[in-house]
């Protein structure tokens, strides 16, 4: 019992010194199973810690895939079946023999799993988003991997996760922007649960917007748009007004996306907002580091507009 959970405290002993890794286009994937042959990823970033399956205290009315409560130092949190809430696990399966403890968009969440494995590192241009998954599991997934063994690697969407079973965040009343039909946002994003989210609230705003799935495909958009406004004698600034950026994405992260748009002077001007589900404070001090104007932590509607709105009407056209 205590070697284990000194092997298990121990995969997390450098999780701290980790930010770095976050603006070299690479992050760490915590690698484990839900009892099939497949294999499956979560970011470090977003597990703070591993346990053995503890004791769950069964209670009635909870959403399917939710077991029970656990109490962890002093906070109750809602403890979820992966296997089952991804459509792998039968209902009367036993429980998996491990927990992932997670902490991203303002929850704290257990997550059973049938066993953990290790942690490894990936290049963000080595993840891809997924094509042919399992049609059961694949809106769980937000991309594939693979590990230089050959084996693919399922890396988990725990927004849609998070969405499915306890619901959509409600957008709240947003008042419509001044003139927001001249305004211009373009937005990245490759979890589709947050880009509809942020679509609601945009449009809620009243302002115009595009969206790109990942990085790569944002700055290459992004380029194209630039290259366009030079070639018609524009300015970039006049087509678009703010830049946000999720942390996480196949292909190329938020954190080098940034720092290519605030390395071209074309893109002079224009605020980028980092709207990440990685709330800690690391991430927070990498996005100043690549130098993002805004950092929200999803998925706060008002929070997102509250942010972006005084961006926006500081803007050319918005008084």
């Amino acid at each position: 019992m205590h070697s284990s959970q000194h092997e298990e405290s121990a995969l997390f002993d450098a999780v701290d010194g980790r930010a770095t890794l976050a603006g070299s286009n690479r992050m760490e994937i915590l690698l484990f199973s839900l009892g099939t042959g497949e294999h499956f990823g979560i970011n470090v970033f977003k597990v703070r810690e591993v346990s053995k399956t503890p004791f769950i205290t069964r209670t009635p009315n909870m959403p399917a895939g939710v077991e029970g409560l656990i109490s962890l130092r002093g906070n109750v949190i809602p403890v979820l079946s992966l296997g089952r809430i991804v459509g792998l696990t039968p209902p009367d399966a036993p429980l998996g023999g491990a927990m992932m403890v997670t902490e991203y968009s303002k929850r704290t969440l257990g997550f059973l799993v049938s066993s953990v494995d290790r942690i490894v590192r990936v290049e963000w241009d080595r993840v891809r988003a997924p094509e042919n998954v399992s049609s059961g599991t694949q809106s769980f997934i937000t991309a594939i991997t693979e590990l230089p063994d050959g084996r693919l690697v399922s890396i988990l969407d725990v927004e849609t996760v998070l969405a499915n079973t306890f619901g959509d965040t409600v957008v709240g009343n947003i008042a419509p922007m001044g003139n927001g039909h001249e305004v211009n946002v373009f937005f990245v994003d490759d979890s589709a649960v947050a880009r509809r989210k942020i679509s609601e609230v945009l449009d809620r705003l009243g302002v115009r917007h595009k969206n790109a799935q990942n990085g790569l495909e944002a700055w290459n958009r992004l380029e194209s748009l630039a290259s366009h406004a030079e070639l018609t004698g524009r300015r970039l600034i006049d087509e678009i007004d703010l830049i946000m950026v999720d942390a996480e994405m196949p292909e190329m992260d938020g954190y080098v996306l940034t720092r290519n748009i605030k390395g071209d002077p074309r893109f002079s001007g224009i605020p980028v907002v980092m709207h990440s589900s990685l709330s800690s404070e690391a991430n927070r001090a990498m996005g100043k580091r690549v130098g993002v104007d805004a950092y929200v932590a999803k998925f706060d509607a008002e929070v997102l507009a509250d942010t972006i709105r005084p961006m926006l009407q500081r803007g050319r056209r918005v008084a």
